[in-house]
C-alpha cells in the first residue's frame, strides 16, 4: 500500500499546483468581474446622481444670479446721477461695451457705477494726504486730479479691452475666412460653414468664433441673415467685418457665389494684415533710436572715450 510520502512526487505535485493556480486565478477573475457594476446598475446610478447635479447647478445659477442682481442694483443706485439723458448717449456707451465684448444687460449701469465708485475711491485716497499740510490750492488740485483719474480709469480700461479685442478680430478674421471658403467650396452652406469654422478655430481665434456663434444663434432663432450680419459689423466695430457683412449681403442679394466673394475678401484682409506688419517693421528703426541714445550710446561713449580722457587728465596733472 503506497504511503503519503511516496505519492507526493514531482510528477503528482506539478499537475496539482497547476490546477490550484488555475482555479484560484479564475476565482479572482470572477470576483473582479462581479465587483464591477453592470450597465444597468451604472445607468441607474447616473440617473440617481443626475438630479443632485442638476440641483447643485441650479443652486449655483440662482446664487450667481442673485449676486449679479445685487451688484446691478447697487451700481444703478450709485450711478443714478450719471445716467444718460437721451437714448443716443446711452446707445453710444452700450456700443462701446459691446465692442469690448461686454454684453450683460446691466453692463451700462455697472460701468457707470464703477466710474462713480472709482471717483469716490480716488477722492478718499487723496483727501487725507492733501489735507495733511492744510487746505490750499495745491491740495485742491491734488484732490481734483485724483478724482479725475478715478473717474476716467474704467473708461480707459474698457477702451484698452476694446482695442485689444478689435485687433484680435482683425488678425484672426483672414484665417477664419480661408477655412470658410474651403467649407463653402466643398459643398456646405454658409450657416454650416460658420458652425464648422467656430468648431475648428475655437482655440486659435476665440473672439472671431464668439461673434460667429452669436450670428449662428440669431439665424437659428429666426432672425434674417442680413440683419444678423449687419449687427455683426456694428457689434465688433471692425471696419473689415462691416465690409465682409456688406459683401455677403450683396452676394446673397444678387445671387453671386459666396465662395468667390469670401475668397476676394480674405485675400484683401490678408494683404492689409501683411502691409500693417511691414509698416510696423519699418517703424522699428525709428522707435529704437530713443532707447539707443538714452541707454546704449552713453555706455559706448564711456568705453571708447574713457581711457583717452583718463590719459589726458593724467598728463595735465603731471605737468
Amino acid at each position: 500500500m503506497p504511503t503519503l510520502e511516496s505519492s507526493l512526487t514531482p510528477e503528482t505535485l506539478v499537475p496539482m499546483a497547476t490546477f490550484l493556480a488555475i482555479m484560484l486565478g479564475g476565482w479572482a477573475l470572477l470576483l473582479v468581474l462581479s465587483s464591477r457594476p453592470t450597465k444597468a446598475e451604472d445607468r441607474l446610478k447616473r440617473m440617481l446622481e443626475r438630479p443632485q447635479d442638476e440641483l447643485e447647478r441650479l443652486r449655483q445659477t440662482r446664487e450667481r444670479t442673485r449676486i449679479q442682481e445685487k451688484v446691478a442694483e447697487a451700481a444703478r443706485r450709485l450711478s443714478a446721477p450719471m445716467q444718460p439723458k437721451d437714448e443716443a448717449e446711452l446707445g453710444k456707451i452700450r456700443l462701446t461695451l459691446l465692442n469690448a465684448g461686454i454684453r450683460s444687460p446691466q453692463a451700462v449701469q455697472i460701468f457707470l457705477g464703477m466710474k462713480m465708485l472709482s471717483l469716490l475711491l480716488g477722492l478718499a485716497l487723496a483727501t487725507p494726504a492733501a489735507l495733511s499740510k492744510g487746505f490750499d490750492r495745491n491740495s485742491l488740485l491734488t484732490m481734483v486730479a485724483a478724482g479725475g483719474i478715478g473717474f476716467y480709469l474704467p473708461g480707459f480700461v474698457v477702451s484698452q479691452k476694446r482695442r485689444a479685442r478689435q485687433k484680435a478680430i482683425f488678425l484672426g478674421l483672414p484665417d477664419a475666412l480661408d477655412l470658410m471658403v474651403v467649407c463653402v467650396e466643398a459643398g456646405l452652406g454658409f450657416d454650416a460653414a460658420m458652425r464648422r469654422v467656430t468648431a475648428e478655430l475655437n482655440e486659435s481665434c476665440p473672439e472671431v468664433c464668439d461673434e460667429l456663434n452669436i450670428v449662428n444663434f440669431q439665424i437659428q432663432m429666426g432672425r434674417p441673415r442680413r440683419e444678423a450680419l449687419r449687427d455683426l459689423g456694428i457689434r465688433t466695430g471692425v471696419e473689415d467685418v462691416r465690409a465682409l457683412a456688406a459683401v455677403i449681403i450683396q452676394a446673397e442679394k444678387f445671387g453671386s457665389p459666396i465662395g468667390a466673394a469670401l475668397r476676394v475678401q480674405s485675400d484683401a484682409m490678408r494683404t492689409r494684415r501683411r502691409q500693417m506688419a511691414e509698416e510696423k517693421a519699418a517703424q522699428t528703426a525709428v522707435k529704437i533710436m530713443l532707447p539707443l541714445i538714452m541707454f546704449i550710446f552713453p555706455g559706448v561713449f564711456v568705453v571708447l572715450v574713457g581711457p583717452a580722457a583718463i590719459k589726458i587728465m593724467d598728463t595735465m596733472m603731471n605737468k
